[in-house]
């Protein structure tokens, strides 16, 4: 079976890993064309959110998973062997129940979590323009599509929706108690930046300020929660006067410093501020969270917000697994006729190229003058003992390695049984 999928994730590798080999949409495109022209590489696509980085391809015979390895690694310019301890590699069944896994969403930080489809199907037309989509991860992909789909509406696995954003909220909640009298700032316009922006509002706070670097999309996010859209240069001025911030952008380098903070802090007199980083790579300098009144807290410090909220869904998660059991099964079916349809042309090719051989000497002997009925006579002898000849070979081999398996299936391919009957009756 020749997908192969490599990657980590939330499970195997920290933030401080996670944020170093994600690939930001605007860039992707590229990294797919470097990885297009490796040698052996037949099909790919790429997958990669805040939570994973993970690459499902199809290789050729003489590939392995290396090439995968080796590749990620130098298009974020590491050591070599740097990720290895961080690393997973799937083969065949089992790397098909992990994309179907990871499309609905239960493979998620957030058990799950609707977003993750989207992010999909991101990755499969990135590979689309790439040219690295072929036959069996075209196929694959749609098919994940449609059991995420399935399992959203033959489950309960979405009936109460958790979230990062819900996490982060709540937590807002344990800390500072009733949000109606504090005000936060949203720094991005993003879907998760949306959803938190809609589930502060839910909790009627004060005030909400969301910063983008394109201030329609910072209006588009505001006008959800009856909140102030700003330019990102308005970003520092407005700190002071958050007591939540929540950020995700797609930055490559923070876009608060620990200096920023600390000049926050002292223009509201030290009141405490708490921040949820929710961006990878990570949106607010780590380092703020050694300031004093400060609570930091990351995508991966949600976790145990996140598992309370889960276990009521447990039940919905065994139907789905059960139900992307079933079509993982069904995908192998499909796979599994690739090398029958492919056995078949190959034996169908043979047979005519037997065929055109044994024809062309016919019509040699005939235009020599060989009689028609001497030249039919033997073309039909001809033919019968090359079409024979393989088969013949084989069943000899099999009786005499003692196979008696090969035998019995060889009168069901080349239909003796059913002579037997036509001949009994």
């Amino acid at each position: 079976m020749p997908v192969v999928s490599l990657g980590l994730n939330h499970k195997t590798a920290p933030l401080a890993v996670r944020e170093r080999v994600v690939f930001r949409t605007d860039r992707l495109d590229e990294a797919l064309a470097a990885l297009a022209a490796r040698p052996g590489v037949r099909e790919a696509a790429v997958l990669s959110t805040c939570n994973r980085t993970e690459i499902y391809a199809v290789l050729a015979p003489e590939a392995t998973p290396a090439i995968l390895h080796r590749w990620l690694e130098s298009q974020h310019a590491l050591k070599p062997n740097e990720l290895a301890s961080h690393l997973y590699t799937l083969h065949g069944r089992e790397a098909i129940v992990h994309l179907l896994r990871v499309t609905a969403g239960l493979d998620s930080l957030v058990l799950g979590e609707p977003q993750i489809l989207g992010q999909a199907k991101i990755a499969y037309h990135s590979a689309t323009r790439a040219g690295l989509l072929g036959q069996i991860l075209d196929r694959l992909f749609q098919h994940a599509f449609s059991v995420a789909k399935r399992v959203r509406t033959e489950t309960d696995i979405g009936a109460h929706p958790v979230s990062v954003a819900f996490a982060a909220v709540t937590l807002a909640r344990q800390i500072f108690g009733d949000l109606k009298h504090r005000r936060a700032l949203l720094i991005g316009a993003g879907e998760m930046i949306e959803l938190t922006a809609r589930h502060f509002h839910e909790q009627g706070l004060s005030g909400v300020r969301v910063a983008n670097r394109n201030l329609a999309r910072a209006e588009h996010v505001a006008a959800i929660c009856g909140g102030e859209a700003l330019g990102l240069e308005q970003l520092e001025s407005a700190l002071g006067s958050a007591d939540i911030i929540v950020s995700c952008t797609a930055s490559d380098t923070p876009v608060l410093s620990r200096e920023n903070i600390a000049r926050a802090l002292k223009a509201r007199r030290h009141q405490p501020m708490f921040f949820v980083d929710l961006a990878v790579p990570r949106d607010i300098d780590p380092q703020a969270d050694k300031l004093a009144d400060v609570y930091l807290y990351t995508i991966d410090d949600l976790r145990d917000v996140i598992d309370r909220s889960m276990r009521s869904r447990a039940v919905a998660a065994d139907q789905a697994e059960q139900l992307i059991d079933a079509q993982a099964a069904r995908f192998m079916d499909w796979v599994r006729t690739l090398d029958a349809v492919s056995a078949i042309r190959r034996y169908r090719q043979l047979a005519e190229q037997q065929r055109d051989q044994a024809l062309q000497q016919a019509q040699r002997q005939l235009a020599a003058g060989q009689s028609a009925e001497k030249t039919l006579n033997e073309l039909a002898h001809r033919l019968t003992r090359k079409l024979l000849h393989r088969p013949t070979i084989g069943l000899r081999e099999a009786a005499r390695s003692g196979d008696p398996e090969t035998i019995r299936h060889s009168h069901e391919f080349l239909g003796l049984n059913q002579q037997n009957d036509e001949d009994n009756e």
